[in-house]
């Protein structure tokens, strides 16, 4: 019997936490060394990120030897990105711009084989990234897969009891930003949500929280890592590659003034 492959997955079911990072550059040299932070999840980007099918696949492949388990944010809600993600050896997917129930349902079915879900076979480099034959992974395949679900919609808070009720979600992540940006609201950057966002965020979350569903948001620094996981939070997205990377340069811009006046 082939071994659980998505420690992530397994460490959630019971009752523990996870950080995630995601990856918006297509660089196999960036996969390799977010892989090797301690991290537990490398969240691919592309719907925001520059990372195409082949890249990804790299990537994929870099992570190989670590505990990270590769995830990728697609682009669109729709079954035939799904599928070669998959196929290049991601273990997880999150979905973006959800704002119904049956969008969940549609969501959950592109990661399962039949009967389960509507997923076509081909795993003919996913068997390469896990080490192990195809008969294997398609074996395990739909326990180790994990879907992520973001609210980041009006429509969504609007449905979210009957989208909470959809079967074989592993997550919700609530975006704040980019609920804030859906809603038409402007965050300030000395108040921080606008009330009225920050009115939905709190109502999702009691919502989630009673799904009994794991919950995920953005927690970029320890103190707001602190903050999400006194509100029930178990997924931590600790940051994104850009930002650290920018970071670091204004850290390099300051040492040239100092030194060069």
């Amino acid at each position: 019997m082939p071994v659980a492959l998505n420690t992530a997955k397994q460490r959630l079911s019971e009752g523990g936490s996870i950080t995630m990072m995601v990856v918006t550059m297509p660089s196999v040299a960036h996969a390799q060394l977010w892989a090797r932070s301690g991290v537990d999840v490398l969240i691919f980007d592309m719907e925001h990120g520059v990372i195409d099918i082949s890249s990804l696949h790299a990537m994929i492949a870099a992570t190989a030897g670590t505990n990270a388990i590769p995830m990728v944010r697609v682009p669109w809600n729709v079954h035939w990105i799904v599928k070669p993600v998959l196929d290049a050896g991601a273990l997880g997917i999150m979905f973006p711009l959800v704002a119904t129930a049956e969008d969940a349902e549609a969501a959950v079915r592109s990661m399962y084989y039949p009967p389960r879900g509507d997923r076509g076979w081909g795993p003919f480099m996913t068997q390469y990234r896990w080490g192990m034959p195809q008969s294997d992974y398609v074996e395990i395949a739909n326990d180790e897969v994990f879907t992520i679900i973001q609210v980041e919609r009006p429509e969504a808070i609007a449905n979210i009891e009957e989208i909470l009720r959809v079967p074989d979600v592993d997550m919700f992540v609530v975006s704040r930003h980019d609920l804030t940006t859906s809603m038409g609201r402007v965050a300030s950057p000395t108040q921080g949500l606008h009330p009225e966002v920050q009115e939905k965020v709190e109502v999702v979350e009691e919502a989630i929280r009673r799904s009994g569903v794991p919950m995920g948001g953005l927690a970029g620094s320890v103190e707001q890592a602190d903050d999400c996981l006194k509100r029930g939070y178990q997924g931590l997205i600790i940051g994104f590659d850009w930002m650290l990377i920018e970071r670091s340069a204004s850290v390099a811009t300051d040492i040239k003034h100092r030194l060069l006046g």
